[in-house]
């Protein structure tokens, strides 16, 4: 990046440092991954300097006709490797997506969208109140049964009583197997939509370890980074069962990305979600895919038995959730004191949270980044003994209730954690395990 260090030298050295911490840290927060090189590649190129309003062969400017290759050829790798009739890759990243879905098919103040509450690891396009989603349209929330698993029968007897328009499944923070095949049956029962949102386990279901939904659901939509580790990004995609319902389905989708909510795509996106797509479809990508499970399996294994309370018990796919009120800790310090120990995971609200959303019980973590860079078990089972190391060090820090008194107590847990001789001496530990295994 040699003009970059010239033009610009200190935004040069803000992405140095950048890469120096992504090297050095356990990258856990379970949505995020690293992406290969000719993925970046295909980001830094001239694409980005072109207008492409439009579809291919159907574009408001002239000067397309690369673009229009590229565009195309991201479309039908999508459809080959997820086996649909139809995907549109402009959407931006997940939000607009799911946008753009709603906006092709409800009534504001009318429709009601029917998905997981925030609380219970539901996203907020999903309906929550302080979303688009839930200012503008009606929503009807399910939530998780008493052992934090999805109460299939509790669903079905609310989307009978409520009759939504569209009833949304995936999670950003369920460490089960989605029962794709009962939520569609339910979706069928009472007329409704299904919107498959698996943007947290794409990869999974492309390799081959997680169930897919295309059978069941009308719409499957997913980012494209995650598990997929692609650049950030998202594909609307439409199901024959979807074709089946309406047959004007993807054009309602088209329409709604552009230009109902979006002007030119990124093409350099464009292109960079082609090439994550061929990559996905390797054999190697399968092999990955399955050490993520297996990592994560292994890990939750050993969480359990250095103490901790996994929520719904363990894990079956790329992530786990961990319900820290058995530690007396909280997950905003827990998250804190774990990133001076150059572990990264993200505070994280866990099923029947008395907790605030910004001071919640729960931390998310997850192996989709440490497997790309190549751990397996045997790292697994010595980065929960440094779990355990970390939360043992903060477990006499008494959380306050007040809001004010909180952010003081802060300010203070902070610098305490930050000259912690033993945080201090897992971060070093990480440091070395973290060099055996380079970024891609």
């Amino acid at each position: 990046m040699s003009s970059l260090a010239k033009t610009d030298p200190q935004i040069k050295k803000l992405i140095d440092l950048e890469e120096k911490r992504q090297a050095e840290v356990l990258e856990m927060i379970p949505s995020e991954n690293y992406t290969s090189r000719a993925v970046m590649e295909a980001l830094a190129t001239v694409l980005t300097n072109k207008y492409s309003e439009g579809y291919p062969k159907k574009r408001y400017y002239q000067g397309n006709k690369i673009v229009d290759d590229i565009e195309a050829l991201a479309q039908e790798r999508a459809k080959k490797l997820f086996g649909v009739p139809y995907v549109n890759v402009q959407p931006y990243s997940g939000s607009p997506a799911n946008t753009a879905i709603y906006f092709a098919l409800l009534e504001p103040q009318k429709d009601k969208i029917m998905g997981l509450t925030l609380a219970f690891g539901g996203h907020l396009t999903h309906g929550a109140p302080v979303s688009f989603s839930g200012k503008y349209f009606k929503t009807v929330p399910y939530e998780l049964g008493r052992d934090s698993r999805l109460d299939m029968n509790a669903i079905e007897k609310l989307a009978i009583r409520e009759k939504p328009k569209i009833i949304v499944c995936g999670f950003t923070a369920y460490a089960q197997i989605i029962d794709f095949k009962r939520f569609g049956l339910i979706a069928d029962k009472v007329g409704a939509y299904l919107l498959a949102d698996i943007s947290h386990i794409a990869g999974l279901v492309v390799g081959g370890v997680h169930p897919s939904p295309v059978s069941y659901a009308h719409i499957v939509m997913t980012t494209t980074h995650k598990t997929l580790r692609g650049p950030r990004g998202a594909m609307i995609m439409v199901t024959e069962k979807g074709l089946k319902k309406d047959e004007e389905l993807a054009e309602k989708i088209d329409k709604a990305v552009f230009p109902g909510l979006q002007g030119g795509p990124h093409d350099n996106q464009s292109a960079a979600i082609a090439v994550a797509l061929k990559e996905a479809s390797s054999p190697v990508f399968k092999k990955y895919a399955k050490q993520v499970v297996t990592n994560s399996v292994k890990l939750a294994s050993e969480l359990t038995k250095n103490g901790f309370d996994l929520v719904s018990g363990g894990s079956a796919n790329h992530l786990i959730l961990i319900d820290l009120r058995n530690k007396g800790v909280n997950g905003s310090i827990a998250a804190y004191a774990l990133e001076v120990a150059n572990i990264v995971v993200n505070k994280n609200g866990v099923p029947f949270d008395s907790n605030p959303p910004f001071y919640p019980s729960g931390i998310r973590l997850g192996t989709p980044a440490i497997t790309t860079r190549g751990m397996k078990e045997k790292e697994m089972k010595k980065i929960a003994q440094w779990f355990a190391g970390v939360i043992e060090e903060i477990k006499n820090e008494r959380f306050p209730e007040e809001k004010e008194a909180r952010i003081q107590f802060m300010k203070g847990f902070r610098i305490r954690t930050e000259h912690n001789r033993n945080l201090q001496k897992i971060a070093a530990e990480v440091k070395a395990l973290t060099k055996n295994f380079p970024l891609p």
